[in-house]
């Protein structure tokens, strides 16, 4: 390697590295589905009354984090909480992706920078500007990532099914959350992000290294497209996050 003027732009083509994820765990058979659910208590809550089976427990200085495997429609499909923020979600999808997992949708929810995007309505990203730290471990340094037109065909197509209104989109990820100012704000905009979250780029930059699938649900929540964030009042209801799970169960058996 040599030696760039930021050390963001220094990126490593070596595929091994000094920690991998088959020092944590190992492989799972049967099963090769999974869903990353960004809420924690629609995890909870969809493990406890399943009685989805415990695969896996992360422990960590946050505490516990589990893995559950469940059957849906006659498929295996395994779903986590990843916690919040880009690295710490890339890690848990690299142990998600060395327990077996082959074909990934991430759910969550985002910022809308278009004030047109209601709070509850579902974005489905179709690329993602690269403004936070991760992604450059796994990828050459470039302004986005895109997602596979393949799974977003399979998650449209879900949405369409059960006439679910949608928008597809480019979304901006930060790992700065108290810095999304009013400039770099208007010049996302202008390049096409609709959305704001923290998570997306470095998840896909996860799954394009492992070559794994990975597809990406939102829904809208927040408003930070002005000059003044407006919260919309309330949080998502627990019934939007859920019904956002099942969607996202039904387009993983599709990838």
């Amino acid at each position: 390697m040599r030696k760039r003027r930021f050390p963001i732009l220094e990126y490593d083509r070596s595929t091994a590295a000094i920690i991998e994820p088959r020092h944590f765990v190992s492989k799972i058979a049967n099963w090769e589905r999974c869903i990353i659910c960004f809420f924690k208590d629609v995890v909870e809550k969809v493990a406890n009354n399943t009685g989805a089976q415990k695969i896996f427990e992360d422990r960590g200085v946050y505490g516990t984090n589990p893995f559950y495997r469940m059957e849906y429609k006659g498929c295996p499909i395994v779903f986590f909480f990843p916690l919040i923020g880009a690295s710490v979600s890339a890690a848990f999808l690299e142990l998600a992706i060395g327990l077996g997992g082959r074909k990934f949708i991430a759910c969550g929810s985002a910022g809308v920078l278009d004030k047109s995007i209601p709070r509850g309505e579902f974005v489905v990203p179709s690329a993602a500007v690269r403004d936070e730290g991760t992604s450059y471990h796994y990828l050459e340094p470039s302004r986005e990532i895109d997602v596979n037109k393949k799974v977003i065909k399979a998650i449209t197509t879900v949405f369409e099914s059960h006439r679910e209104s949608y928008r597809t989109g480019k979304v901006w990820t930060t790992d700065g959350l108290f810095r999304e100012t009013v400039s770099k704000i208007a010049l996302r905009k202008k390049e096409g992000c609709v959305a704001v979250e923290m998570e997306a780029a470095a998840l896909l930059a996860v799954a394009q290294f492992r070559k794994v699938k990975l597809g990406y649900i939102l829904t809208g929540g927040d408003d930070v497209s002005g000059e003044e964030w407006d919260t919309r009042g309330e949080n998502l209801r627990l019934p939007t996050k859920e019904r956002l799970f099942w969607l996202s169960m039904e387009a993983c058996l599709k990838l």
